[in-house]
């Protein structure tokens, strides 16, 4: 109760300054059961409270390289689709990481889109010049868990071949999977997780977000096995926070770099900010019942329907869907309703971002290209979290109106 007192007047720098103690522990059991199905690995998570899910991807890039974990030119591998940033800042001339892409390009005997990877793709993780794995679960934006066979194949390829690979792993939306299990559950030593409670309690304005390292990982080892000369150096920048800079955890250090080190005494969230996050956490601990995440998937699910209903598409039921987002790949259905002739005709005739500015024009409506997020071309992203029902119905009758204005163009151009 004092932590609170002081934390709804915010009259302190926050201290500890990774995240108020009482706050760790509600919120790490609160991550135990949303992220590890309430069976979590042994030990302990040690947590650092950001200003949502962006901070704590500039955080862990700044301070990967910072402390030589990722150098330019070291080998990242990426799974696509993915929210864009994770796409664009291995890019920048600051990182300049040599980044190879997963996708999700797996299709079912019907010629439907699963968005899982294939083993063959997989594989490519044991190559040990792979340093550090960057994955979204479930992904954005096809709203998928990774499934549990592709799981497990990477955490073999860690344990039989690539020890020392580091794994970040973006679990925003797990809490709207039933029995969720982060790679944090089941690989905590290579794991880094980054969890936001922005998407499941509809609060992106409260930038509530932590960043999750087990006690005992691969980030501090690497470190401590660094040549001499990149310790020592290290060993300088933070000597002026401890007598002994050498033991500084990784997750204590992005605390430091987050605030350029010489800042570090002004680190770390806002008060009100973590209690705000500390009664998040205590309410899911407090609803025996899910109640609250059952009222969420449904919505999301009867939105997700009302969208695919109106399309004319066939939606499979899937139990690794999550329905956040939705991807709707046209080329799929244009291919199942008109032929590969009408496919060749689009490509030929409209650019894919053609469909996303008639929706907007036509219907006010404003859904994300595909491709952007390094996923099928032709494919369409929307967010089941913030129209109401009613639009969803307009989006999927503009989708199947748009597609048959282009079949019948088709037909009447080529006279069939």
């Amino acid at each position: 109760m004092y932590e609170w007192a002081e934390s709804v007047i915010g009259d302190q720098y926050p201290v500890p300054d990774r995240i108020l103690h009482f706050t760790e522990l509600l919120v790490r059991d609160y991550l135990n059961q949303e992220l590890c199905d309430d069976h979590p690995p042994r030990g302990a998570f040690d947590l650092f409270a950001t200003e949502g899910g962006t901070a704590a991807m500039c955080y862990i890039f700044d301070s990967l390289q910072e402390n030589f974990l990722l150098n330019k030119g070291d080998g990242i591998v990426l799974m696509v689709p993915a929210f864009t940033p994770y796409i664009e800042i291995p890019q920048l001339e600051r990182y300049q990481f040599k980044m190879t892409e997963l996708h999700a390009n797996r299709m079912s005997e019907d010629g439907l889109h699963l968005w899982q990877y294939s083993d063959e793709d997989i594989d490519r993780l044991k190559n040990p010049a792979v340093k550090a794995l960057f994955v979204t679960n479930p992904s954005n934006p096809p709203s998928y868990v990774l499934s549990p066979e592709a799981m497990a194949r990477i955490v073999n390829i860690v344990k039989e071949d690539n020890p020392n690979l580091m794994i970040i792993t973006d679990d925003v939306y797990g809490t709207f999977s039933p029995h969720f299990r982060s790679f944090m559950a089941e690989i905590p030593y290579n794991t880094l997780c980054v969890y936001s409670f922005s998407k499941y309690f509809v609060a992106t304005g409260w930038r509530n977000a932590v960043i999750a390292l087990h006690e005992f990982n691969v980030f501090d080892r690497q470190i401590s096995r660094l040549p001499k000369e990149k310790r020592k150096a290290l060993n300088q920048r933070y000597a002026s926070l401890t007598l002994h800079p050498e033991r500084l955890k990784f997750i204590d250090r992005m605390v430091a770099d987050s605030r350029q080190v010489a800042l570090n005494h002004t680190a770390g969230l806002s008060l009100p900010q973590q209690m705000q996050m500390s009664l998040f956490a205590a309410f899911a601990l407090l609803d025996k019942e899910s109640s609250y995440k059952q009222k969420m998937r449904e919505i999301i699910l009867r939105r997700l329907h009302a969208l695919w209903d109106n399309t004319g598409f066939t939606l499979e039921e899937d139990p690794l869907r999550v329905g956040y987002y939705t991807e709707i790949d046209l080329l799929v259905w244009a291919r199942k309703f008109y032929g590969d002739k009408f496919v060749e005709y689009l490509k030929k005739t409209y650019s894919p971002l053609n469909v996303v500015f008639r929706l907007a024009k036509e219907t006010s409506l404003m859904l994300l290209n595909g491709g952007g997020f390094d996923g099928p071309e032709w494919s369409i992203r929307a967010s089941l979290a913030n129209l109401n029902e009613k639009d969803y119905v307009i989006i999927g009758q503009g989708i199947k109106r748009i597609l048959e204005e282009y079949a019948r163009e088709w037909k009447k151009s080529y006279k069939l």
